[in-house]
C-alpha cells in the first residue's frame, strides 16, 4: 500500500519516549520530516538524534511544556519557520496521576485540565491556519481506552480523555470543509513506562506483585498480551497517511480486543 507520506511534515508532542517516540520513529521510516517536543530538552534532543541515525530523516526538536500556552505558540512558530509547513499533528501528553475522586484537590484537577485538554485546544488552534494554507492535513490525538469504558482509579484521565473525544468529534465536523481529518486513538495496555507505573500503582493498592497484576490484566485481553509501542504507532501512521482519505471523527481502539464496548 502506498502511504504517500514521503515529504510530509509532522508535529508530535511528548515525543521523547513511549508512544510519542514510537509514532515519530515509524513516521520517519516513511520519509516524514519531524518536529518533536517534550518538557525534557536533553531527552528530546537525544530522541531526535536517534531517529535521524535510524532513518536518515530530518528531525527538529525543542523543549516545550504543552500545559503552557507560550510554549505551544513558540513550538509551532519555530517549527513552521524551520520546516515550512505542517501536514500531520499528533497530540500526546503525559497521563495525569492515578487515583480516585476524593484524593484530588483543585490544583491537581487544574494541572490535568491544562496538560491533557487545553493543550489539545491550543495546539489545534495554532496549527489549523497552517493546514488550511496547504489544503488540508491530519490531526490525531492520543487518548485512552477510557474513552469507551472508564478505568477504575483513573478519574482524572477518564474525565479529560472523554472531553478530548468530544472535542475531536466536533472538530472533525467543523474542519471537514478544509480537508482536515481528525481522529482519536485509544491505547489499551501498551508496554510503555506509563503502563509500568499504572501496574505498580495497582499492585500497591491490592497488595499484590506487579507480575500478578499483569497476569490478571492479560487474561482480560483476547490476544493475551500487552501491545508493543511499534504496533500502536503503525496504526497511527495509517491514519496520518494519504491512504486514509475517508476516516474522520472516529475513535480507534488499539487494544488487542480488550475494550468490550461496541
Amino acid at each position: 500500500m502506498e502511504l504517500g507520506l514521503k515529504g510530509k511534515v509532522a508535529f508530535i508532542t511528548a515525543a521523547s519516549k513511549g508512544l510519542g517516540k514510537a509514532i515519530a520513529m515509524e513516521l520517519a521510516k516513511e520519509g516524514v520530516e519531524l518536529a518533536i517536543s517534550s518538557r525534557d530538552e536533553e531527552q528530546i534532543a537525544k530522541t531526535a538524534e536517534e531517529i535521524r541515525k535510524v532513518t536518515g530523516t530530518r528531525v527538529e526538536s525543542m523543549a516545550a511544556d504543552v500545559s503552557k500556552p507560550e510554549d505551544i505558540q513558540q513550538f509551532v512558530h519555530t517549527m513552521i519557520e524551520r520546516l515550512g509547513k505542517v501536514d500531520i499533528l499528533v497530540l500526546n501528553a503525559g497521563g495525569p496521576p492515578s487515583g480516585e475522586f476524593m484524593q484530588f484537590d483543585d490544583e491537581t484537577w487544574e494541572k490535568a485540565f491544562q496538560t491533557n485538554l487545553m493543550s489539545v485546544v491550543r495546539m489545534v488552534r495554532e496549527v489549523v491556519p497552517h493546514m488550511r494554507k496547504t489544503g488540508g492535513g491530519k490531526i490525531i490525538t492520543i487518548a485512552s481506552s477510557s474513552v469507551k469504558v472508564p478505568i477504575p482509579g483513573l478519574v482524572l484521565s477518564n474525565t479529560f480523555r472523554a472531553g478530548i473525544a468530544g472535542l475531536m468529534k466536533t472538530l472533525s465536523i467543523e474542519l471537514a470543509q478544509d480537508n482536515i481529518l481528525v481522529n482519536v486513538v485509544g491505547p489499551g495496555r501498551i508496554a510503555t513506562d506509563r503502563l509500568k507505573e499504572l501496574d505498580q500503582a495497582r499492585a500497591n493498592k491490592l497488595g499484590k506483585s506487579v507480575e500478578e497484576v499483569k497476569e490478571e490484566i492479560v487474561q482480560t485481553i483476547p490476544l493475551r498480551r500487552y501491545g508493543e509501542p511499534e504496533e500502536f504507532a503503525k496504526a497511527v501512521v495509517f491514519l496520518a497517511s494519504d491512504a486514509n482519505s475517508y476516516i474522520t471523527g472516529s475513535t480507534v481502539m488499539i487494544d488487542g480486543g480488550m475494550v468490550q464496548a461496541l
